[in-house]
This record gives C-alpha cells, structure tokens and sequence, in this order.
C-alpha cells in the first residue's frame, strides 16, 4: 500500500523524525529509508536499540502509537492517489482477479487510506503485517495473504516499492513488481523484481500478460 496506492514516504518521514527527534534520536530523512518496508514496531524497536531512550516516561508501544497517530492526520490532509493506481485496480477487477492489500502498516493507518480514497471494496483481502510474528522482509505478510485469499503464492503478482517488500514477495515464490522510488529505479538491487515501472500507467495489460501468471 505506502508507496504504491500513495506516496505515503514523505509523510512517514515527516511524522517519524518529529517524534524520534524529540526522544534524542538523531533521524534523518535518509536514516529513514533504511527501513522503508518495514513494521513500525520494528523500526522502533530498532531505533531504541540504537539510540535508547527513557522507555519508562516513553515506552515503545506508546511511541508507536503516536507515530501512527501523526500519520493518519498527515495521511487525511497531504495524501493524493498516486497516478495509474486507479485504471490498474479496473484492469485487474475486469479480469475478475481476486486482489489483497499485504501492507507493514498498522491497520488503523489502511483503513485510513481506504477511507480517503474509497477504494476499499476493490480488495478481497485486507492484511496488516502487524498480526504477523514477523514483518517485510520476511516472506509471512504474503504467505498469509494468499492463504486468505485461497491462492497459492507462486499464483500471486506482488506489487511493491521498497526493497524489503520486494525480498518479502520474491521469499514467498510471486511474481514481482517493483515501483521503486525515482531515486531508487536504478538501484541493481530491485533486479530480483521480475519487473520495474517508473510509473503505474506503465503497467498496462501488456505487460501484466508478459508475467504469464
């Protein structure tokens, strides 16, 4: 979902170095691409590891919730749907294939955008990573998500824009494609993708056909 549905990273940026900032964590915005993909649980679990701070007067579940919270207010003001995402969505509902949303965010945070954009009834399957034991890059998001939509994974085309994601849906044996970050199109780590776009209303029904799924 962030990254692909919405360019939701700048906005996870703004609301994480606020708050990290504010406990002494050092954060910047390239600090934060590291962990693109990831749960937030474990992205704080991971900054506290590295920069401790007073868990007792701040507790991570309780940073946790305020991150999510600042989001969801950034998400309902700044968020735009990204360009292609709605005629991809049409494509695939006229081909009668089931789709999921396998997303690292707290559901609180997808239903968000569900709400925002009115696109909740396109998805068969809604699944948030954090009722998994483990997140992106871990292959469990995915294997879930298509037991839940009663698919094996090798039947399944994961769409994804960060690099963890990718190794999360490559790990689970799907057909992958990587809408990486424009800073990112080139980087020869995405080449485990089976395909990249530079943009969504590249993804014709062409190039779906090429993935022979």
């Amino acid at each position: 979902m962030d990254g692909v549905i919405l360019d939701s990273e700048p906005l996870w940026k703004e609301a994480e170095i606020k708050i990290f900032n504010s406990l002494g964590v050092p954060l910047t915005e390239e600090m934060c691409e590291t962990t693109t993909g990831m749960r937030l649980v474990d992205v704080v679990k991971l900054w506290n590891e590295k920069y401790p701070w007073d868990t007792a007067r701040d507790p991570l579940e309780k940073v946790g919730e305020t991150i999510v919270t600042s989001l969801i207010t950034l998400i309902k003001q700044k968020s735009v749907i990204n360009p292609g995402i709605e005629e991809l969505l049409k494509m695939f509902a006229s081909k009668n294939l089931p789709m999921a949303i396998a997303s690292s965010s707290d559901r609180k945070i997808i239903d968000a955008v569900m709400n925002k954009f009115g696109i909740a009834d396109y998805f068969k399957v809604i699944h948030s990573a954090e009722y998994e034991e483990f997140g992106k890059p871990h292959p469990a998001i995915y294997i879930s998500t298509a037991k839940k939509l009663g698919v094996e994974p090798q039947d399944c085309l994961a769409i994804e824009d960060s690099f963890n994601g990718v190794v999360s849906a490559v790990a689970a044996r799907m057909k992958t494609a990587a809408y990486p970050e424009k800073t990112n199109f080139y980087n020869p780590k995405f080449a485990i993708a089976d395909i990249r776009f530079r943009s969504l209303k590249d993804f014709t029904e062409d190039e779906f056909n090429k993935l022979n799924i």
